[in-house]
């Protein structure tokens, strides 16, 4: 009996070896997992993870972080904190699933590459930027599906440089960029159509309620209230006074300008961050422009009529001094926005079955043939010139020949007219209605701005 009882004397004292061993593993495994940073590489996550960030991210839901200047590299600190045991808590955490990559860092093109020279090519995975049903801001003049479009391919086209790749576009990185900022464009039509194309291009980020567009005469403010910024539209189709300076009643085809009067509306523009300025559609409807002698403003009806590109030039002179008088380039950049073409002959790109550009669906995409589709380069000539010349650092945005390839990019006869949608018998008629001036949105516009997005994120 004596020798039974030390066997079981002994079982016990195994038994309990081995159950105080596994209470030490279990602890060190549940340490391990604690720590294990849910990657194939603890190295790489201390260059992707930022305690800082993940901070923010559990105490303000709504706003995610932004990759930011002084976010871009991860400090010695963030690194250790991810080695040193005693600073993490013993629990098991399953990883944050994070559905963007708002966090990565944006590779920026080099800057000596032209951004403008390149091709248009098909990607249906990360175009369009946005989708059409999804901005509630955008008017029926450039919804083309909502407004009967059956193909929407040209949604689907991603501008591709020849020489270096535009930055992956991410609306809150700008959004921080533009924080306590205000953004301005200041045109025409075309102005505007680009002006909506920001508007949906960031305000799919902002919650609802958070957001709001309001018009006062020529100013329209799209106002985003958690970083106290502003993407507002100015109407001023040739920039100096005219006779078509109505936002609502413009539709003049006697067309009158002021060449050397700018101040009504450049009051307008001052203390603005970012400027972006554009003048071409509304002097095309005649070979020659209208001067007027004196001021609307005493009464004055005489004019005079001289050559297109010669008024043009007397219009951007005075701009150019406005710009240099009243622009402090340590606060503001200023762009300048190339002529956007028509596409109203379907012959200049080889189309005899076509109407205007009612039936295209796809872009020019020879770019050996040397395309004329009507545009008067020496307009882009003189703002080319204009703007290389002046004292304060101006972008020119080159738009044109790339925009000039996207024939299949217009509203045509999916838009309105005068206020108005066109009617099914209106739509039957393209020769006749289709608006091949204006783009659908989503669409080109957003191309453009995407060379914005890469100047203003480049420049902080």
């Amino acid at each position: 009996m004596k020798h039974r009882k030390n066997n079981n004397l002994s079982v016990f004292v195994v038994v309990f070896s081995i159950f105080l061993f596994g209470v030490f593993m279990y602890n060190e495994d549940v340490k391990s997992i604690a720590e294990f940073p849910f990657s194939s590489s603890p190295n790489k996550e201390a260059k992707e993870t930022n305690p800082v960030q993940e901070t923010v991210k559990e105490t303000k839901p709504v706003q995610e972080t932004i990759q930011n200047d002084e976010e871009s590299s991860v400090s010695v600190s963030s690194r250790t904190s991810l080695e040193e045991p005693q600073e993490v808590e013993q629990k098991v955490e399953l990883p944050v699933l994070i559905e963007d990559d708002d966090d990565q860092e944006v590779e920026l093109p080099p800057e000596d590459c032209d951004l403008f020279t390149g091709q248009w090519v098909f990607d249906n995975e990360t175009h369009p930027l946005y989708k059409e049903e999804e901005c509630e801001f955008l008017t029926a003049q450039v919804t083309c599906l909502r407004n009967g479009r059956k193909d929407s391919l040209y949604q689907n086209w991603k501008w591709q440089p020849n020489d270096c790749s535009l930055p992956k576009f991410k609306a809150r990185l700008l959004l921080e960029k533009l924080r306590n900022k205000r953004l301005m464009f200041v045109g025409d039509s075309l102005n505007r159509n680009q002006w909506e194309s920001m508007i949906c291009l960031v305000q799919s980020v902002v919650p609802p309620g958070r957001k709001s567009l309001n018009k006062t005469g020529s100013l329209a403010v799209f106002r985003i209230e958690d970083y106290n910024a502003t993407v507002e539209f100015y109407w001023a189709p040739f920039l100096v006074e005219s006779n078509s300076d109505d936002p609502n009643m413009h539709s003049i085809l006697n067309r009158i300008i002021m060449p050397e009067s700018i101040n009504k509306h450049g009051q307008n523009w001052k203390n603005v961050d970012y400027l972006i300025f554009n003048t071409y559609i509304w002097w095309m409807n005649t070979f020659s422009m209208k001067v007027l002698r004196g001021s609307f403003d005493e009464g004055a009806t005489e004019y005079d009529e001289i050559e297109r590109p010669v008024a043009y030039a007397r219009v951007l002179k005075t701009w150019s001094k406005w710009v240099e008088q009243n622009v402090d380039p340590n606060r503001t950049t200023v762009f300048f926005g190339s002529t956007s073409p028509l596409h109203i002959k379907s012959l200049d790109w080889e189309n005899p079955d076509g109407i205007k550009c009612a039936l295209e669906t796809t872009p020019i995409t020879n770019l050996s043939i040397p395309l004329n589709v009507g545009t008067d380069r020496r307009l882009f000539v003189v703002a080319s010139n204009v703007t290389r010349s002046m004292k304060v650092p101006v972008h020119f945005i080159n738009i044109t020949t790339l925009s000039e390839y996207r024939k299949d990019g217009h509203t045509a006869v999916y838009t309105i007219r005068q206020g108005k949608m066109l009617t099914p018998e209106q739509q039957a008629d393209p020769a006749t209605y289709a608006d091949c001036i204006h783009w659908c949105l989503p669409g080109v516009p957003d191309t453009w701005n995407e060379f914005l997005y890469t100047r203003i994120i480049a420049r902080t």
